[in-house]
């Protein structure tokens, strides 16, 4: 049975192979242009691109070239060439500016990127290009039926942008640097104010600024422990049903028994 499958299926792939190569060997670039969107349309991308590639020069200055241009975009975009498939994507939208395919291009250009980005522990570099391109899109285009879509994937680009920029912040924490900890986590809480991290981040923040404080010169104990004391007045006042209120508490009553202790009047 092994044996008559073969027998079937050997002729099928032999003929699609040798008619591939006819068309590569061919001079006819309507046909090579025509087998290019069959094969980009069946999902056998990687058999279209050569075709295309070809045809760029052949094309160059003539009604199709638009045609063969944006298949040449969509075909790396097929084959998850991202990086690639951006840079034509944003060249198509520039030399067919007018073109009803241009908003389609400006928007999948911003999609390579998108595909682009990493998980949040990698470098966000193509996170916040994805940012950036989906929003030059929204300007250029504010009533495109993408506008629902794009906001989303930006949201989720956001998102994503926030829980790196609180885990870098809990780092510091984690490795004892205080004070870049304590000025990491305010930076986080301003620039993303309506976080579901922020309350634990205000608590962290009494928590940095109080170890910073004990580690410090005596010189300098006084004004950091008053710091930590406003830290824990602004998370209370903030989050005053915390369950790390009791932990906080008593970071703000150390701080406390501190500055009693150093502006006490000696004899």
């Amino acid at each position: 049975m092994r044996y008559l499958l073969l027998l079937l299926v050997f002729p099928l792939v032999f003929w699609s192979c040798s008619e591939y190569n006819k068309v590569l060997k061919s001079n006819d670039p309507d046909l090579k242009y025509a087998k290019s969107v069959e094969y980009f349309n069946e999902g056998e991308c990687y058999k279209s691109l050569p075709l295309l590639e070809e045809l760029l020069t052949v094309v160059k200055g003539t009604q199709r070239a638009e045609d063969v241009y944006y298949y040449y975009a969509k075909v790396h975009y097929c084959v998850q060439d991202y990086y690639l498939a951006n840079y034509y994507f944003k060249t198509f939208t520039k030399t067919f500016s007018s073109s009803p395919r241009a908003e389609e291009c400006l928007f999948l250009a911003a999609m390579c990127n998108f595909n682009l980005s990493p998980k949040y522990s990698l470098d966000q570099q193509d996170t916040k290009a994805a940012l950036s391109e989906f929003q030059l899109f929204l300007d250029r285009y504010p009533t495109s039926s993408r506008k629902d879509t794009c906001n989303t994937l930006m949201a989720e680009l956001r998102y994503k942008l926030e829980v790196k920029a609180y885990e870098v912040a809990k780092l510091y924490a984690k490795t004892q640097k205080h004070l870049a900890a304590s000025l990491a986590l305010e930076d986080f809480i301003y620039s993303y104010p309506g976080s579901k991290f922020t309350e634990e981040a205000m608590f962290l923040i009494v928590e940095t600024r109080y170890k910073y404080a004990d580690n410090s010169i005596e010189q300098k104990k006084l004004e950091r422990f008053e710091e930590t004391t406003k830290s824990y007045t602004n998370f209370v006042t903030r989050f005053p049903n915390s369950e790390m209120l009791k932990d906080a508490e008593e970071y703000y009553l150390k701080a406390n028994s501190e500055i009693v202790e150093l502006t006490a009047i000696k004899p």
